[in-house]
């Protein structure tokens, strides 16, 4: 390629992240707008998903509030002067010196617990360090309960160190309407609230009560007594948030870049050099109104291909692509490139090391790192 001329989507090499800025800035711009609707409401977007300091200069302006959920994304934030973390898995004691190093260093990394043992870990380390107590408000993953007595022994263990209470609604994504998101965001905030009641009671201080998910950050109705939400896939959006609600099928902002590398015109099928280490093998949008397979497939232009037409197998390699249309074979010769919709944008990023950003068009105009693993 001539150096002269600007790198395009033909250029790239297949499997690749194609991350489009326009769809990038209109989520962001969305769920600012929906946090703005609640006075005295924090974002603290949470960069699982997109892993990338390119992002977080869109979604945490200002070096603002964040939320990771590896010790690697703390300490790449950390040094590129995002400060103010909440590390939103539950801590382990052999990586509390590592948030300590952090700490210690400038940053401010709070950890989550609901572990008794750990907390008493957490009050007797000598550095630098602060804990939110983890409240399950109906997800039944990590958590304790909102009229758990194990609630008041954790906060008093804790003692000056404890931030606050973190809640997290995950099974907002068993909602199918925005009155579900609606009405789990209020159920997550009425036992958040009763949990935070019952220790101030006891004379505990509460600076940070965070709450949220995409859906309930975008579609609550009341957020008094919250003083941040946490959310994160709404940046990028994907196949199973498009069908909950959470935003529109062209607010995917993230999309995998494929090579056609077989076709079988009898079968009406296409092989894809994009399989299950491209794609991963989450299957989400299987419980959901539409099943997408592994990946919606889309022409290099971002249009569903007709159909629609689907990744219904995934290989280490390969993704088989099916459809209910005709598909253009003529179109599509070996080495024609296509784009794939993830059902899950948060593991299908997971195993690419860069975003290459375009915006509305083919033309590649940055690229963008990621950190990856622990």
């Amino acid at each position: 390629m001539d150096a002269a001329q600007p790198m395009t989507l033909d250029d790239l090499p297949t499997p690749c992240l194609v991350l489009d800025l326009g769809i990038l800035k209109r989520n962001l711009a969305a769920m600012q707008a929906a946090v703005a609707k609640h006075p005295g409401l924090v974002l603290r977007p949470h960069l699982k998903t997109a892993k990338s300091r390119e992002v977080a200069r869109l979604a945490a302006p200002d070096f603002g509030p964040i939320t990771v959920s590896t010790l690697a994304e703390a300490r790449y934030f950390a040094e590129g002067g995002w400060r103010d973390q909440v590390y939103a898995v539950g801590i382990t004691p052999q990586k509390l010196d590592a948030v300590v190093a952090l700490n210690a260093a400038g940053a401010d990394v709070k950890v989550i617990t609901d572990d008794l043992d750990v907390a008493r870990t957490i009050a007797a380390h000598p550095g630098p360090l602060a804990g939110l107590i983890e409240v399950d408000v109906g997800e039944a993953r990590g958590g304790v309960g909102h009229d758990s007595p194990v609630l008041a022994e954790i906060a008093g263990v804790l003692g000056k160190r404890l931030a606050g209470l973190l809640s997290h609604s995950g099974h907002s994504y068993a909602g199918r309407s925005l009155d579900d998101m609606a009405r789990i965001a209020e159920e997550e905030r009425s036992r958040i609230l009763a949990a935070a009641d019952r220790l101030r009671a006891a004379g505990h201080a509460l600076p940070i009560v965070s709450a949220g998910s995409s859906p309930t950050s975008l579609h609550a109705r009341a957020m008094q007594g919250i003083t941040e939400t946490r959310a994160g896939v709404y940046m990028f959006g994907d196949l199973f948030q498009a069908e909950i609600g959470t935003h529109a099928m062209e607010d995917i902002a993230v999309t995998v870049l494929a090579s056609v590398i077989g076709r079988r015109p009898e079968r009406n099928t296409l092989l894809l050099d994009s399989g299950a280490l491209a794609l991963s093998k989450d299957r989400s949008t299987e419980a959901a109104p539409i099943d997408y397979g592994f990946g919606l497939v889309l022409d290099l232009d971002g249009r569903p291909l007709p159909g629609p037409a689907i990744v219904k197998r995934a290989y280490q390699e390969h993704g088989e692509v099916q459809s209910t249309a005709p598909l253009p074979f003529a179109q599509l010769p070996i080495g024609g490139r296509l784009r794939v919709a993830p059902n899950h944008t948060c593991l299908t990023a997971a195993a690419h090391d860069r975003y290459h950003v375009v915006d509305g068009g083919r033309e590649v105009i940055a690229t963008w790192d990621r950190v990856n693993h622990w």
